[in-house]
């Protein structure tokens, strides 16, 4: 298996996305991989860890979550692989629900999250996001 964290889904990713259908409820998991130091862009930002500058990037975001009719069901720092094996451990976890797929997509695409996004860039050295809905049963 070939593990990629990236930091931004690639357009073919968004549109397999959306062609999924449906206007149920999803779930993203997300695995994230911080910088040791936050690698911003644009000069002027204090030198702060990778995971601090996510964290300026993820308060602001479950709030723009939440009153799009999303929630945050579940954030963790990551302590061990039991089973399997990768390179690298990712450092933290989160699952997030979203009311659907487009609700994702305009909430990632929204103004509000391309302000607050340079903290998410800057914080993160790999991220995969995973995108699941509840199995019958």
């Amino acid at each position: 298996m070939n593990v990629e964290n990236a930091v931004l889904p690639t357009g073919d990713q968004i549109q397999t996305l959306l062609g999924l259908g449906g206007d149920q409820p999803i779930v993203m998991l997300n695995l994230l991989r911080f910088h040791d130091r936050a690698a911003y862009d644009e000069p002027g930002h204090p030198d702060i860890s990778g995971r601090e500058a996510y964290f300026r990037y993820g308060e602001p975001m479950r709030r723009v979550v939440e009153s799009h009719g999303g929630r945050f069901l579940f954030t963790a720092k990551v302590d061990a692989l039991v089973i399997g094996e990768v390179e690298d451990l990712w450092d933290a976890a989160a699952i997030v629900e979203y009311p659907s797929r487009a609700a994702f997509v305009a909430i990632a695409t929204s103004p509000e999250v391309q302000a607050i996004g340079h903290h998410r860039k800057a914080g993160l050295a790999g991220q995969l996001l995973i995108q699941c809905t509840q199995a019958a049963g």
